[in-house]
Parts: structure tokens; sequence; C-alpha cells
């Protein structure tokens, strides 16, 4: 599949490896399997606003610069 959607991937990867919480964990919260999560996040799929407000509560990314750095570094 073609990418299509921006993600910051690396600084994603950091903040959830920083966060303590488990992949599964995550999953579960979002709502989505492990390979929907890993089709979102190398930018094949689009995450849902739902999903970006989960992930950053989860991951506590509070400044709208370093969402924004993530989920729409091309914006």
């Amino acid at each position: 599949m073609v990418k299509t959607h921006n993600i910051d991937t690396e600084l994603l990867d950091q903040y959830i490896k920083n966060s303590g919480l488990r992949i599964a964990y995550i999953l579960e919260q979002l709502g989505i399997s492990r390979q929907a999560f890993d089709k979102k996040r190398k930018g094949t799929y689009a995450f849902r606003q739902s999903e970006v407000y989960v992930l950053c509560d989860l991951l506590r990314i509070t400044d709208a610069s370093e969402k924004a750095k993530i989920f729409y570094p091309k914006c």
C-alpha cells in the first residue's frame, strides 16, 4: 500500500516507549487491532480525530505543537 498520511512515526514511538504503557493497553483504549494500529502508525491509514485525542491523553501529550509534530508533520 502507498503511504497517504503523514505521521512522525519515530516521535510517536518515542512517546509510547517513554510512557511505560504496554501496547496492548493502548490498543484496548483505542479499540483497534494491532494490524490497524500499525497501518495508521505507518501512514497507510489516518488516525481518527478521536484516536488522536485518546493517544495524546494516554501518552500525556498536552502541547499542541507536539501533537502537530506527530500527527500532522507536513501541514
